[in-house]
């Protein structure tokens, strides 16, 4: 295997996690405003540390003048897990608090920040108390779980002024910028088709189990907060959570909004006029997951077709990468993936555009958390590299993907009122209903 390859692969092992959460009603948080944090020290809390939630505070305690003062998950042997790891980083856990009500952890008035790193159908309900709770917030990615939430959480950054970074780290890496800035040069000609992908060959969905008794320590009712309860049952909980619909979106909202995001930046697009998807559980007929293992969804926008592929199962995607995106211009092609970046001449043109491979340099989880810091400070909101509205757009146009796929029709986007053209759709897909007394209100 090649050392690119094996960088890919680690890299996707590495950056890809997942985590379990809490929650159950809404409780009076004391609001306050505050528009610089009371000293240099940044004071955070995170939510939801079993997987990429986890890699997001310990980039936060990397950087200097911060401190952690609270971890919540609802599972007891993951906060037991977490708060045994914090010497070894260098801080003292005698001063962090312990939660499984991440109420509790937002009524902590000093607090600066949250990281909210919990499946996806907690991240709205999360963020939205945060901010009416003063907090800034650092959220993984999808922001949510249907569009209807992600107009929701909008409004709601909107009307509480408070900074809020979406995970999307690849945004603050210097490789994907410099790709990005290539493709706006022109040099590629007239690029006219976009291939994005995931081909995720250590990915494999759970194997079915039966209904259990909930495992000592963990608090499954609020786990499951605001989505469809189910019994417990191995399969989707913890990282497996993101192959069933009231919890997530599968690749194309786990991969796929890390992947699309780069394709709308390079293509300076905002959404797509039609999207139609088709796909199945071709790889693994037999296991418990929802979402499909094999998808492909293609979207129209006014001057270029965008398609995505994802496969579980398959490591050769195309351009033999497991993941990227592939900026198809009549002088060239511009293939990007987290490990870097290279032009692919188009034989026979006149004009050259040979480009040789330029290699990833630096950590983007870390620069995407001290961006957000920075912008904690100073309250510049447009320094963000990845603010709410710009994860909106890529959350949309995921779940596009995914309700074109659930309804089997190719639907038609209404940019003016921010749904489809198909009624019944709307109402079945465009927003998750809520449910245990849970609701999400800005």
């Amino acid at each position: 295997m090649s050392d690119r390859r094996k960088f890919i692969k680690n890299a996707s092992l590495t950056v890809l996690g997942g985590t379990a959460m809490s929650n159950l009603h809404a409780s009076p948080f004391l609001i306050y405003n505050r528009k610089n944090p009371a000293s240099e020290t940044l004071r955070f809390g995170a939510i939801g540390i079993n997987g990429m939630g986890w890699s997001n505070t310990r980039a936060a305690i990397n950087m200097p003048n911060s401190q952690l003062v609270a971890l919540c998950d609802i599972d007891q042997s993951v906060l037991d897990k977490r708060m045994g790891e914090l010497q070894g980083l260098g801080v003292d856990a005698s001063k962090v608090q312990t939660f499984k009500d991440y109420r509790k952890l937002l009524d902590i008035k000093d607090i600066d920040f949250i990281i909210v790193g919990t499946p996806d159908h907690w991240h709205p309900l999360i963020t939205i108390d945060a901010c009416k709770a003063g907090k800034d917030v650092y959220c993984e990615k999808p922001i949510a779980n249907s569009i209807g939430e992600v107009l929701m959480m909008e409004k709601a950054q909107k009307k509480y002024n408070r900074a809020i970074q979406v995970g999307q780290w690849q945004r603050s890496q210097k490789h994907f910028r410099e790709a990005i800035e290539y493709v706006h040069s022109g040099k590629l000609g007239n690029v006219r088709m976009v291939k994005t992908w995931a081909f995720q060959g250590w990915m494999k969905p759970s194997a079915k189990t039966p209904a259990t008794s909930v495992p000592n320590g963990i608090d499954y009712d609020m786990w499951q907060g605001p989505a469809l309860h189910r019994p417990f049952k191995t399969e989707h909980f913890h990282f497996n959570f993101r192959w069933f619909w009231p919890y997530a979106g599968g690749l194309m909202c786990d991969w796929g909004v890390h992947i699309i995001d780069y394709a709308l930046l390079g293509m300076k697009a905002t959404m797509p006029k039609t999207v139609s998807a088709l796909g199945g559980k071709f790889a693994y007929p037999d296991l418990s997951h929802e979402t499909p293992d094999t998808q492909t969804t293609i979207y129209e926008f006014d001057n270029f077709l965008m398609n995505w592929d994802h496969a579980l199962a398959i490591d050769n995607g195309p351009y033999m990468r497991t993941h990227g995106i592939g900026f198809i211009g009549n002088n060239g092609t511009l293939v990007l993936d987290r490990a870097g970046w290279e032009v692919l001449e188009e034989k026979g043109v006149k004009t050259k555009v040979i480009e040789p491979y330029h290699a990833r340099e630096d950590n983007g989880v870390q620069l995407h958390m001290e961006n957000f810091a920075k912008v904690v400070r100073n309250r510049k909101f447009n320094e963000l590299n990845c603010p709410i509205e710009a994860a909106a757009l890529v959350a949309k146009v995921c779940q596009m993907g995914n309700i074109a796929y659930r309804s089997q029709k190719k639907l038609t986007w209404d940019k003016n009122k921010q749904m489809f053209t198909d009624s019944a759709v709307n109402k079945q897909y465009l927003m998750n209903e809520y449910r245990n007394g849970d609701k999400l209100e800005v």
